[in-house]
């Protein structure tokens, strides 16, 4: 598939964006984990920025943005309008939490809005997965590895947001500073081996559709192309025929594996070895840069090695 801009960053920020909101709600459910008033407000203006940012983005993929509200109304078959419903739901309690914060409201109410967040973001996660796992003609994303995936490449590109808030913000009284370098560590780690047992899978995979089954003749035998179905480019081949030569995937994946697993797992070690608070605010700022950077080239690779069993029928004939 061709990879575009506008998806792969509405997918890695929106991501990251609501990832945030469902750890802030998850630590507002524990009493805020010793964090600030401003590190809670800081935190909860980014998420809901990084979710809108990424809304906004997936807009510029439609042919005809203005007409995107229709598609809320198709959340019954579609995962595409039950991401846009949940994502629009998930604003009511982080808008809510915001308010309540900002009034220094101490009712105890917090920690029902912030359950509220935490499963509104989770929900809307897994729908935008859900999205591409439900594609069976696309075997790289109809598969058991990419929801996880998206779960946990989520859960830790925000957990280096939240610490990088956390170390610049209330490093010496939060709780949950403490915390943030081993969920970093152990998040990015999570997230390499998800990331390489998809690769494995996605290279060793021998698919079901030939070119036999695809045009019907198999009872005739071998078949084999003779000449291609037109001369010109045309959607199809524009948008589902992009071909990334094995070597460039190989130096990709291991571009992507270093920014997104490595970088945050050697400062999340630093930083819980070093205890400098000049070090950990440096040690989170690069996680934070990093994780982000590693999931851009990351997705890219998504899209870029997604076959669609429709180039059977216009290219080299090989299994999909």
């Amino acid at each position: 598939m061709r990879p575009t801009f506008s998806i792969i960053f509405f997918t890695v920020i929106s991501g990251c964006g609501f990832g945030l909101l469902f750890l802030v709600g998850v630590a507002c459910c524990a009493n805020g984990m010793g964090m600030s008033r401003a590190g809670v407000l800081t935190a909860l203006g980014v998420g809901m920025s990084f979710a809108a940012a990424g809304l906004l983005s997936s807009l510029l993929h439609l042919g005809q943005p203005q007409r995107a509200w229709r598609a809320l109304s198709q959340w019954r078959s579609s995962w595409l309008s039950r991401e846009g419903v949940a994502s629009i739901l998930t604003f009511a309690p982080a808008l809510a939490l915001f308010w309540m914060v900002w009034k220094h409201d101490t009712s105890g109410g917090t920690r029902s809005v912030g359950a509220a967040l935490a499963l509104m973001s989770f929900v809307t996660v897994v729908c935008t997965a859900g999205i591409y796992t439900s594609l069976k003609t696309i075997r790289a994303w109809h598969n058991g590895y990419v929801l996880p995936g998206y779960l946990l490449f989520g859960a830790s590109s925000a957990a280096c947001w939240l610490w990088m808030i956390v170390a610049l913000i209330d490093l010496r009284s939060s709780r949950i500073a403490a915390l943030a370098p081993w969920i970093v560590l152990t998040l990015a780690v999570a997230s390499v081996v998800i990331k390489l047992v998809y690769w494995r899978f996605i290279d060793n995979y021998v698919g079901q559709s030939t070119p036999e089954t695809a045009t019907g003749l198999g009872r005739f035998g071998k078949v084999s192309t003779f000449e291609a179905p037109h001369t010109e480019e045309n959607y199809l081949t524009r948008e589902m025929g992009f071909v990334l030569a094995r070597k460039h995937a190989s130096r990709l994946r291991t571009i992507a594996l270093t920014l997104f697993g490595v970088v945050p797992t050697i400062v999340a070690i630093v930083s819980i070895v070093g205890q400098s608070q000049l070090l950990v605010a440096v040690c989170a700022i690069a996680a934070a840069i990093g994780v982000i950077a590693g999931l851009f080239v990351e997705r890219w690779l998504f899209f870029a090695q997604a076959k669609h069993v429709v180039m059977l029928y216009y290219t080299r004939f090989e299994n999909a």
